[in-house]
């Protein structure tokens, strides 16, 4: 017995010692941040993460500022630990919400969905907030460094939502040797706590996890979109295809059903109507773009998971059961420890 809680005593420290860069830029008990869930990560899901050690994020997504406002305020009467918000770039309103954020004192602001606009990071800067971006290459990364990014977070192909073409494990390999300025969190794919302390040891400060908080007790998410969480597995995590080259589609990874079929027939007849004469090619782009127009809330809240749009990243099949937050946590926690203590 004693030599086992020696062991476990030096995995934990070793763990404690690779992501002690990232618990202190997040103010965590541990370096593990929830990814911004459009309609899952809100005040719920991310009071519960905060409350647990980990660093929640709300997802701004398409919010207005009225209801920003209100979430962020919403999230503090159910935590009073670190979280974040997550703000999208092409947001009309960004500068506003990134003005909702300094009124309220958020700590630390994620700019996500392209490369940051100068004045949104002096803006997020001006009133003292952390700021932590997006980088799908070292060469940006270095350049939002010099623009003012106090962290960044490097996501490969294997998560859900939009993606970018690259995995995990490679684009690790490419960055976190590079940048070492800052911290780097890593994302996509990781639902264990083994992938958690090998990126640690290559590196990087922490990571960040989207997908296996979803089926969470604490997540708003439908019982029947948790339950597709639970029943799929990493071949049922699929990136939407582009059927026409004049009709570009930014890849988005899902749970197959019937709306990812319906999609492909959609972009089938908008071409052929194109072809025909009978849309211009402008039309024909609109058309696509609006087909999953409210989708993911029609899933998420709605349970429709057949017409919905159902964003999963490839760890969906280490989705075994709905639990706590704080039981999710612990067993990431444990593993990472007990993959420590072999080395």
């Amino acid at each position: 017995m004693a030599d086992s809680e020696t062991r476990s005593t030096i995995g934990q420290q070793r763990l404690n010692n690779l992501w002690s860069r990232g618990c202190l830029f997040l103010g965590t008990e541990t370096a593990i941040m929830c990814g911004a869930m459009s309609w899952v990560s809100e005040r719920n899901l991310v009071a519960a993460i905060s409350n647990a050690g980990g660093f929640g994020v709300i997802a701004c997504g398409a919010m207005p500022v009225e209801l920003l406002e209100k979430e962020i305020a919403a999230t503090k009467l159910l935590t009073s630990k670190p979280f974040g918000v997550n703000l999208i770039t092409m947001h009309p309103q960004l500068m506003d919400l990134i003005a909702v954020c300094a009124a309220a004192n958020v700590s630390h602001v994620v700019l996500a969905g392209g490369v940051p606009p100068g004045p949104a990071i002096e803006a997020i800067k001006a009133y003292g907030a952390k700021l932590l971006c997006f980088t799908p290459t070292a060469a940006l990364g270095k350049k939002l460094i010099r623009s003012g990014a106090d962290a960044l977070v490097i996501e490969g192909s294997e998560a859900g939502g939009h993606i970018g073409p690259v995995s995990t494990s490679v684009l690790a390999q490419e960055i976190l040797p590079e940048i070492r300025d800052i911290p780097v969190f890593v994302a996509g794919g990781i639902g264990r706590g083994e992938a958690i302390a090998t990126y640690l040891q290559m590196g990087a400060s922490g990571v960040q996890l989207g997908t296996r908080f979803v089926a969470a007790h604490e997540s708003i998410a439908h019982q029947a979109f948790k339950k597709a969480f639970i029943r799929g597995n990493a071949r049922d995590a699929v990136a939407s295809v582009q059927i026409d080259p004049r009709f570009p589609v930014i890849p988005v990874r899902a749970l197959k059903n019937a709306g990812t079929e319906a999609f492909n027939v959609k972009q089938l007849e908008v071409a052929a109507k194109v072809s025909a004469g009978e849309l211009d090619q402008m039309q024909g782009q609109l058309e696509i773009e609006h087909f999953w127009a409210g989708a993911l809330r029609r899933a998420v809240i709605n349970g429709d998971i057949e017409n919905g749009s159902l964003m999963a990243g490839q760890s969906v099949g280490m989705v075994k059961s709905e639990q706590s937050v704080t039981d999710i946590m612990a067993e990431l926690v444990g593993q990472a420890v007990g993959y420590l203590e072999r080395f």
